[in-house]
């Protein structure tokens, strides 16, 4: 079978649960965006240095398909964002936190790695407002929301960690 079926060619899309929706609803434009993630933080994996990091990334990637699904379906979807997923990402914030403190605001990307991150960081921020947006008209997963929130969180420590493993984290300073 050929990932080209035609079956989009009038701007409808069928969704994980079955039902065809136009490409430019609020649902596909959540899904979307999510899927954008997935995408650039794929690309960061390949620039970070920290081993851990790496290994949290892989563990995000499969995270976010069940995200995306949870999106792309009305109704239950089948792997749902649980608690332990949203607590788990909540873990690892706190165990970076426990690594690095700084006080005021971060001059993002001062090393590659950092700045992949940040670009990642800011998708993800994306993708929570559209969720949100999604979430005003149609049900979504309050698991969803709370792991998108999340999620940008943990993006951004493992990012200032990265800076800092090399000298380079940086904050402004005000006069």
């Amino acid at each position: 079978m050929s990932i080209s079926t035609k079956s989009g060619d009038k701007g409808n899309t069928s969704l994980w649960s079955g039902e065809r929706v136009n490409k430019s609803s609020n649902r596909v434009e959540a899904y979307g965006t999510v899927d954008e993630l997935n995408s650039f933080i794929g690309e960061a994996k390949h620039y970070v240095k920290i081993y851990r990091i790496k290994e949290i990334i892989s563990e995000i990637q499969d995270d976010l398909f069940k995200v995306g699904g949870s999106l792309a379906s009305i109704g239950e979807f089948k792997y749902p964002v649980t608690d332990g997923d949203v607590d788990r990402i909540t873990g690892y914030v706190h165990e970076f936190e426990k690594k690095i403190s700084f006080n005021g605001f971060v001059i993002p990307g001062t090393t590659i790695q950092s700045a992949k991150l940040d670009v990642c960081r800011t998708i993800a921020r994306r993708s929570e407002r559209r969720v949100n947006t999604l979430s005003e008209n149609e049900e979504t997963d309050e698991n969803v929301k709370k792991y998108l929130n999340r999620l940008s969180d943990l993006i951004y420590i493992m990012a200032r960690y990265e800076e800092k493993s090399e000298g380079k984290l940086r904050l402004k300073k005000w006069d």
